[in-house]
């Protein structure tokens, strides 16, 4: 399910930490401390509570800064993860083709974990668990919005989502894969998500030619409905 109308704008987190900047500051101390500690010991309470003591807050303020645990945490990360890539994405400016564009700003939002990787795997993990579905699903689409929009992407129609759900599993499909793979150049990552794309690129193009070859039939959902409900009030 996508999140609602509302949350189609850009993300807000920017405005959050200019109206909150404090807050937005210890929370990213919390997040400088815990990403070493939670490479071994996981995104956990114990995790949280050793970051705080480095970060130097006591437990009041790491409740008040952080209600969610390390949840918040990570959405933290993964925020501060898309304002970057989108910086480095419009500062690069994206190729021509869409499907390269969508490839480079990929990889680029991968890379952001290059040296955190075994923090990352351990993030990914926690963010599978029940109680954090719901918030690795928003993040997933807040990601996959945060790469539309720096390549230019301005649909608002039925479009906005469809490619946002699309590139949500193709990314977090890709990220398995990247965090997976050892070689720096990332082969393997590459060649799987250039694989995804162009199966992505084949369904557009299919969707595309079904839309043309019926754009001059009947509309049959609202025959169908004709044929249950009758042919309705005449004037």
């Amino acid at each position: 399910m996508p999140p609602p109308a509302e949350d189609r704008s850009e993300d807000s987190s920017g405005a959050q930490e200019e109206r909150f900047p404090r807050a937005a500051a210890a929370r990213r101390a919390l997040l400088e401390a815990a990403i070493p500690e939670a490479a071994f010991e996981g995104w956990n309470e114990a995790t949280l509570a050793r970051a705080g003591e480095i970060a130097g807050l006591s437990p009041g303020e790491i409740e008040l800064y952080c209600p969610g645990g390390v949840l918040d945490l990570l959405e933290t990360w993964s925020r501060q993860g898309d304002a970057a890539a989108r910086a480095q994405i419009e500062a690069e400016g994206p190729p021509n083709r869409i499907r390269d564009k969508v490839t480079r700003a990929v990889m680029i939002r991968l890379e952001q974990y290059e040296g955190e990787e075994d923090a990352a795997v351990r993030a990914r993990a926690r963010l599978l668990l029940p109680d954090a579905l719901d918030r690795g699903a928003r993040l997933l689409w807040a990601t996959s919005d945060t790469i539309w929009r720096a390549i230019g992407d301005t649909s608002t129609d039925g479009n906005f989502y469809s490619k946002r759900a699309i590139l949500s599993g193709v990314y977090a499909s890709t990220l398995a894969i990247w965090l997976d793979e050892h070689d720096p150049e990332k082969p393997k990552t590459r060649a799987f998500l250039d694989r995804r794309i162009s199966n992505v690129m084949q369904i557009e193009k299919v969707k595309a030619q079904w839309r043309k070859t019926t754009s001059g039939l009947p509309d049959l959902t609202a025959l169908a409905a004709r044929l249950r409900y009758g042919p309705g009030r005449r004037s």
